[in-house]
């Protein structure tokens, strides 16, 4: 039995998601229907991670476990023939057999990326949050370095509860704008539900002065949803990269 790693890259808006749904459409079961295809017989993959309804990938890593000798470069280029386009496998490789998407994952990358005019984008429609404010980037980047170290994101969760370990470390923030485009990166060793849409909404409020540049720490310690920001739309978040090796997480 070998077991291979691929990596993947997909636009989420036509999806719920990447896991797989009994009612909806999702990049697993896409996945899994055409690797069936491709090798005659039932295939499931395992995912390093969950994606919303929207959000999409430029380096999503999984695996999958096959008795078939079909070369690895020949298995992503008959599987592309079968995906739809908005789905790509971009590598795979024969791995160790113990080896597992999420629960080797070291940390993970979020991009989420602003279109900033009064006019929008028509190309960048489902694939960046188009904000008609004047977005001053380095207030935001200001207010978004206070996010690194390790810190209880109870407030950064949409489903915490009490009960639950919200405790994660962020090993770095950054935002750059380039014109009109507008990215947040953040790395960290996991992240909450939601959390990184609700940091970048609580910047987006950051920015028209809702919250003081200063306000994560206090954010943060009051543990408590209601004391962060909005939820930034999900098209404008990315799966940017996924870390097997812990000297490649920090920095940027």
């Amino acid at each position: 039995m070998r077991t291979l790693k691929m990596t993947i890259a997909y636009r989420g808006t036509n999806y719920h998601g990447f896991q797989r749904q009994t009612n909806a459409k999702t990049v697993q079961g896409e996945l899994e229907q055409q690797l069936s295809r491709v090798l005659n017989g039932p295939v499931t993959v395992y995912g390093c991670s969950r994606t919303d309804t929207g959000v999409h990938a430029n380096a999503f890593v999984l695996h999958l476990h096959t008795e078939r000798e079909i070369r690895c470069l020949n298995l992503v280029r008959a599987l592309n023939g079968y995906l739809p386009p908005d789905i790509s496998v971009l590598a795979c490789e024969d791995t160790v057999p113990e080896f597992h998407a999420r629960f080797d994952c070291r940390g993970k990358e979020y991009l989420y990326r602003i279109h900033c005019h009064e006019s929008k984008n028509p190309f960048m429609r489902d694939l960046a949050f188009h904000y008609r404010r004047p977005l001053d980037a380095e207030k935001m980047r200001y207010a978004a370095e206070k996010i690194v170290g390790q810190h209880d994101f109870h407030s950064f969760c949409a489903q915490a509860t009490d009960e639950m370990n919200c405790v994660r470390t962020i090993y770095g923030v950054s935002v750059t704008q380039n014109g009109c485009e507008v990215d947040v990166r953040v790395r960290g060793d996991g992240f909450l539900y939601n959390m990184v849409r609700i940091f970048v909404g609580t910047l987006l409020d950051i920015n028209e002065g809702i919250y003081s540049p200063d306000a994560i720490p206090e954010i943060l310690a009051a543990r408590d949803r209601l004391a962060a920001g909005r939820t930034a739309m999900a098209h404008g978040l990315y799966l940017n990269r996924v870390f097997y090796d812990d000297a490649e997480i920090h920095g940027f």
